[in-house]
């Protein structure tokens, strides 16, 4: 019985806690300018170029003929 109470009394905190908790994060400053962010063009020419090779290769009409008689 002692182990229950104490287990209900644990989780009731814990509820009570998340909250408070999570309700003081605050951001870290920033010193510089994040170098991650000029990616996004190079990865959207590497999906159009992607794109355009995979209709390319889908509309290829090469010969397509069977090799066994």
């Amino acid at each position: 019985m002692k182990i229950r109470t104490l287990a209900a009394a644990g989780a009731a905190a814990a509820l009570v806690a998340t909250p408070v908790v999570a309700a003081n994060r605050t951001a870290a400053p920033v010193d510089g300018q994040s170098e991650i962010g000029g990616s996004g063009l190079v990865i959207g020419v590497l999906a159009a170029a992607a794109i355009i090779a995979g209709i390319v290769i889908a509309a290829d009409s090469g010969n397509n003929n069977p090799v066994s008689a």
